[in-house]
């Protein structure tokens, strides 16, 4: 029921206006830059000051003793690039959004370039003081290592904290969904690549038909929270880790014949090109294909791979559909690439 009212909330908000999205998401990520900015701070000071009981044990030691590198092997870790490719997934909504920006030329260049940075703060800082705060031995599967370095701090709200921190992440997730997938289905609608219903807005300016198909894609993880709750979050990440992974793909690809079609003279050399080149997307297409293996490798994981199938062949047979209901389809996308450049 919690999942269910609370899919509805946004998707009753994504269909009142762009601004509101925007309110949303601002919070939401504020709820979760507060929350690591105070562990980082408070973790710092424990590491200097010695304060709380966490103090005496507190060292940036505990990131190598203890055999803290690769302890059960380089094997175990490698598995977890599953959970990592999940963590990372939307990344690329960064130049969806850019699409409603007032400057794009500007905005996206800086909301691009300044990813790195929040990466390392957010993410790599905030894991690194915590097992600096805490010694990794003292972790325990199924409790967060949030809640437990709060708990050794000596706050004892730590866990409710996290708590509310990991709903505002997953809300702005669901969030971020719904705007994108909207967006993405009217940009499909206005290349004639899927039913021209998709393209037309609402009174309040919003694709509400595409975000309307996003949210009963959504209901299905609401039902199997429902039906079976132990393993609806694996199935989820999974389905979304073959999503991400076919994605980032067809990005990469579609890069690497843009790169070969910039040098051959064919198209114009965009203003913010990607550092490396198609070096740097070659590289990245063999990462993907190693975590594919690992994934086809750890059975609890397997299931990806059936989905890529699955949804492989879906893209398939539309395409397939989309040329016999309109042969230039193909033809004319050359064209469109020379004019945008």
């Amino acid at each position: 029921m919690t999942a269910l009212v609370f899919l509805v909330v946004l998707f009753v908000a994504n269909l009142i206006s762009v601004k509101l999205f925007g309110e949303i998401e601002f919070w939401f990520s504020m709820v979760k830059v507060t929350a690591l900015v105070g562990m980082i701070v408070i973790g710092l000071g424990v590491l200097t000051f010695g304060f709380s009981a966490a103090g005496p044990t507190a060292s940036v030691s505990n990131l190598w003793q203890f055999h803290g590198i690769f302890p059960n092997g380089i094997g175990s870790s490698l598995m977890t690039l599953q959970g990592v490719m999940f963590a990372y997934l939307a990344v690329e909504l960064v130049g969806v959004t850019a699409g409603e920006s007032e400057d794009p030329e500007k905005t996206l260049p800086k909301a691009i370039n300044t990813l790195p940075w929040r990466i390392a703060l957010f993410y790599v800082g905030a894991l690194t003081v915590i097992l600096c705060v805490v010694k990794w031995t003292e972790f325990a599967p199924g409790v967060s290592p949030f809640v437990e370095a709060f708990a050794k701090i000596g706050i004892p709200a730590g866990a409710g904290i996290v708590n509310f921190v990991v709903l505002t992440a997953a809300l702005s997730s669901c969030n971020s969904g719904m705007y994108s997938t909207g967006r993405m289905l009217r940009t499909l609608a206005d290349n004639g690549e899927a039913p021209r219903a998709f393209s037309k807005l609402s009174a309040s300016r919003t694709p509400a038909l595409g975000i309307t198909v996003s949210v009963a894609f959504m209901g299905i993880g609401v039902i199997l929270n429902y039906i079976v709750p132990e393993k609806a979050f694996g199935y989820v990440t999974s389905v979304a880790t073959a999503a991400g992974i076919w994605t980032w793909l067809m990005i990469l690809i579609s890069h690497v014949l843009y790169r070969r079609a910039v040098d051959a003279g064919r198209l114009r050399a965009s203003a913010f090109p990607a550092p490396g080149g198609a070096v740097c997307s070659w590289i990245a297409i063999a990462f993907l294909l190693f975590v594919t293996g690992l994934i086809a490798y750890d059975a609890d994981s397997r299931i990806c791979l059936y989905v890529m199938g699955v949804w492989a062949a879906a893209l398939a047979i539309g395409w397939a559909a989309l040329k016999a209901r309109n042969p230039h389809v193909a033809e004319r996308r050359e064209p469109e690439l020379e004019r945008v450049g």
